[in-house]
């Protein structure tokens, strides 16, 4: 039987029509050119491209295009805010995180802890969210920045950061929000959110790995300093030359995104529902975070039989235990223990992650393939 993908959250395949607009700057008879060589045609067509993407980008999350800088992908962005911005402080030492984050910011957090910095861990409620008011809480007259997942990677659970932003403003700190897994989802406008540093990854979009975006509001551009340097591109906070057809993929992924986000929402929306309803009457089967603050994209379900055979399910579906960064240490999933789960609960959850190409015949084997692992 063909394996079947549920793994949309540790990455999305490149779009064709997205793969057709990066071999236009693949090859030697493409637009090849490096960006930063303006004294010829091939570096300004390039540059051309570049600025194309860009603006294709800032138009999918309500912002403008130069307010964007390129990076490797959202774990430099996530270290170039964070870092960033430690960097240029000059007296508040206190930054807000909560323990649901992604390892790119928790560990980055935890470096800046090892450099002085002290870091509030906020914990989630009982949904598995991070409230307000809690983050209302946790700030101090000396608190530089508070970093926070819009959409949960494991969970998919959504966190309210309009009205946390309000509140982070309030008391003249920065707000960093990591919506590597948003793009595409949930709609974002910048223009109208208390958001000053977000970060973008491509290969959640359907765009190609190796290539992302930080967000760089008015509030924070002055307090962002480059964590790489040599030869001063992306406005200085960024330097390397350019990748025209990793940017070009990003900047189609995210056009993509914008034209048919709507519509492919509804549809995988059905399929959730479809899932939950078929999984959550089988017995020992429950949802893991909140059910109803959250995309329809991402189900972590818990199964309280120590009979489930994870393995044999993993014959059929490709499908995730925990986030890719934990899987790779085959460490038990950080949020779900932060959710109040034990280390064997965790290990008998499994993420499914659904996406543009899953049908509704995916949907119907993996309901029946993980009936078939339970005992009756």
């Amino acid at each position: 039987m063909t394996e079947r993908y549920f793994d949309y959250a540790a990455t999305t395949p490149i779009d064709d029509v997205v793969i057709q607009d990066m071999l236009a700057h693949m090859g030697r008879k493409t637009i090849f050119g490096n960006p930063a060589s303006s004294s010829h045609s091939f570096g300004q067509r390039a540059r051309v491209a570049v600025e194309t993407a860009r603006r294709q980008v800032a138009e999918l999350v309500g912002t403008t295009a130069d307010n964007l800088v390129w990076t490797s992908g959202a774990t430099e962005s996530n270290n170039l805010a964070l870092k960033g911005v430690a960097a240029a402080t000059k007296g508040r030492r206190h930054i807000v995180t909560s323990s649901l984050e992604h390892k790119a910011v928790l560990d980055t957090a935890r470096q800046l802890e090892l450099e002085g910095f002290d870091v509030t861990w906020l914990q989630p409620d009982g949904d598995g969210l991070i409230q307000p008011d809690a983050v209302a809480a946790a700030l101090r007259d000396d608190t530089l920045l508070v970093s926070l997942m819009r959409v949960n990677n494991e969970l998919g659970t959504l966190t309210d950061i309009a009205a946390i932003g309000e509140r982070v403003r309030q008391r003249g700190a920065l707000f960093h929000v990591d919506a590597a897994q948003a793009t595409g989802k949930v709609k974002i406008d910048l223009s109208h959110l208390a958001v000053d540093l977000m970060s973008f990854s491509a290969h959640k979009t359907y765009g190609p790995k190796g290539i992302g975006a930080l967000y760089v509001g008015e509030r924070a551009r002055p307090l962002v300093q480059a964590q790489i340097h040599g030869g001063g591109h992306e406005q200085g906070l960024r330097s390397g030359t350019l990748a025209p057809h990793q940017i070009v993929g990003m900047g189609s992924a995210f056009a993509l995104a914008n034209e048919v986000m709507d519509e492919e929402n509804r549809r995988i929306a059905q399929l959730s529902v479809q899932m939950r309803e078929g999984l959550l009457n089988l017995p020992g089967v429950q949802l893991n975070g909140c059910g109803t603050q959250r995309v329809p994209h991402t189900l972590n379900l818990r199964i309280d039989n120590p009979w489930f055979n994870v393995e044999s399910l993993s014959r059929s579906l490709a499908f995730s235990s925990t986030s890719a960064c934990n899987s790779a240490s085959n460490a038990p999933s950080h949020v779900l223990l932060a959710l109040g789960l034990d280390a064997t609960q965790a290990y008998r959850s499994i993420r499914l992650s659904l996406g543009r190409y899953t049908t509704l015949e995916d949907v119907e084997v993996a309901t029946d393939a993980i009936r078939q692992c339970l005992p009756q």
